[in-house]
């Protein structure tokens, strides 16, 4: 395709995107651009220098899909196993009367899901109904519509905002003639490009199948027996007889097999993390964990306090494996802080099954630092699904500091509002780095102080000991006699019984 073809084709696309038509119910969904992927010069997380050289970006930006090539197969069975290139889709939502907003919000997000995934909107329906249609998910007279729009862009895919029953997806593929998925098959699809590590593979992996296993249908010769009676076996001569099996019965057998053995791999993985986990209780060090919706900016953050390096890119779930970083306090404390895995709203029970592993990061933490998109429209309902999934894990009771990223992108409106929903939260930008001190000042107060009290009378040859009371304690106060080093600190129970022989008073608790 020549320059003039390609900004004629884009011209269009845009021309579909802006426009919104409202009729009899329907809305031809109408968006500039995905909400949660601005342009490089708005999103500005990834343009940090404390980003590192970002080397695993280079390599998955050259997995990318292509455009070009569309198919104009009429056989969905035949879309389905096509080569990789860039998919055409058209997005289709329900809402109930007095939730446009929310349903437009979401589907923006679908949109946003779809070009991580490696698609290419062209249009979108949402239909205004109470409940979804149980056969066909849309009404049927809009069904026949949709069919319209989609043989007129060209479009392959159709993706629905919410998950599909089996049954509704077989009945719009039917009529709809094109491939047709839904918002966690596209979850889902993102996590498997974007798993780097042998634990996130074999999470995503399971995650998949368990989504897979009641979908399962039968194309041509896969219903039928593998070895029929004495009737169907008619010319196989001996061993044909009995009522044999169906081939999707045996894909339902092997998957089961295939899910066990996963569960297995991932339960062989949990003793390493139960020791590191251990060696920090151990030398107690507090854990800090950054939770948050996808593309709230967590890793940039990590990378802003800690220059640890980790993938910084525009697209949402870019992260899924947990990266631990060393860092310190401003009064020397040691302590462990944590990038993890982004939420999303309708977040599939799958992952949050299958990633559970990931999310002990989050329920074992001491410290929850809550990264939010201060530029996003609704940043009301993201705090709100994050705090779901932190339920979901146990953390609830896990001391909680909100952090408003991307404060460089909204006006001081804007942040009045924002004060609103979370009075104590901190404004930073990791872009920029605005408020990054104050949330390090944070992170240091509100980190739980060791247990116990103590007081010592160290000796000057062992200065090793004060060193380890800065670093996993905390000093109160320190003075210098002709014995030694008189230090007042809170300490570990551990630590202080370890530390009893240079007691120079009796050791008792802290108070609360």
């Amino acid at each position: 395709m020549n320059d003039a073809e390609q900004n004629s084709a884009d011209d269009a696309v845009d021309r579909v995107l802006r426009g919104a038509e409202t009729r009899a119910g329907l809305t031809r969904f109408g968006i500039e651009t995905a909400e949660a992927l601005m342009s490089p010069d708005s999103a500005g997380d990834a343009a940090s220098d404390t980003d590192g050289e970002q080397y695993d970006r280079e390599a998955r930006a050259g997995l990318r899909r292509v455009g070009g090539l569309s198919t104009e197969l009429e056989d969905v069975t035949e879309v389905e196993y096509r080569q990789l290139r860039l998919e055409n889709v058209v997005l289709i939502g329900v809402y109930a009367q007095g939730s446009q907003e929310e349903a437009e919000n979401s589907m923006r997000e679908l949109a946003a899901l779809a070009e991580t995934a490696g698609a290419r909107v062209l249009d979108g329906v949402l239909q205004r109904r109470p409940h979804p249609d149980p056969s066909t998910y849309l009404g049927r007279g809009k069904v026949d519509e949709l069919r319209h729009i989609v043989a007129s862009l060209g479009a392959d895919t159709v993706v629905a905002d919410t998950e599909l029953a089996p049954s509704q997806r077989r009945a719009l593929e039917d009529v709809i003639k094109v491939k047709v998925i839904d918002r966690t098959a596209v979850i889902l699809d993102i996590f498997s490009q974007h798993a780097k590590s042998r634990e996130g593979k074999a999470q995503v992996e399971l995650a998949q199948l368990e989504y897979l296993l009641p979908r399962l249908r039968g194309w041509g010769e896969s219903m039928s027996r593998q070895a029929g009676g004495q009737v169907g076996g008619a010319g196989a001569g001996m061993g044909s007889r009995g009522p044999g099996e169906t081939k999707i019965e045996l894909d339902r057998r092997r998957i089961h097999s295939r899910m066990a053995k996963l569960r297995r791999q991932i339960a062989g993985m949990k003793p390493a993390r139960e020791a590191k986990r251990a060696n920090r209780r151990r030398n107690a060090v507090p854990s800090v964990a950054i939770a948050g919706y996808t593309n709230a900016g967590k890793s940039s953050i990590l990378n802003r306090i800690t220059g640890a390096g980790v993938l910084v890119e525009n697209a949402l779930f870019a992260t899924l494996d947990a990266t631990v970083r060393r860092n310190t306090t401003a009064d020397g404390r040691v302590y462990t802080i944590a990038d993890t895995v982004g939420f999303v709203r309708n977040l599939p029970h799958q992952l949050v099954e299958a990633f559970r592993s990931t999310l002990e990061e989050v329920g074992d933490s001491d410290l929850i630092v809550h990264v939010v998109d201060a530029a996003h429209p609704d940043p009301a309902g993201q705090i709100a699904t994050v705090r779901d999934v932190i339920g979901e894990v146990g953390a609830r009771d896990i001391p909680e500091l909100v952090v408003f990223n991307k404060a460089d992108l909204v006006t001081p409106e804007d942040r009045l509002v924002l004060r609103g929903l979370e009075p104590r939260a901190i404004f930073a930008s990791a872009r920029t780095g605005e408020g990054i001190p104050e949330v390090l000042d944070a992170i240091g107060r509100m980190m739980p102080d060791p247990a116990v009290e103590i007081d010592l009378l160290v000796p000057y040859d062992r200065g090793d000991i004060v060193s380890t009371l800065h670093e996993t304690g905390r000093v109160l106060s320190i003075e210098y006699d002709e014995e030694g080093t008189r230090v007042c600190a809170l300490a570990s129970p551990e630590l202080a019984g370890q530390l009893e022989e240079f007691a120079a008073a009796k050791t008792v608790p802290a108070e609360a």
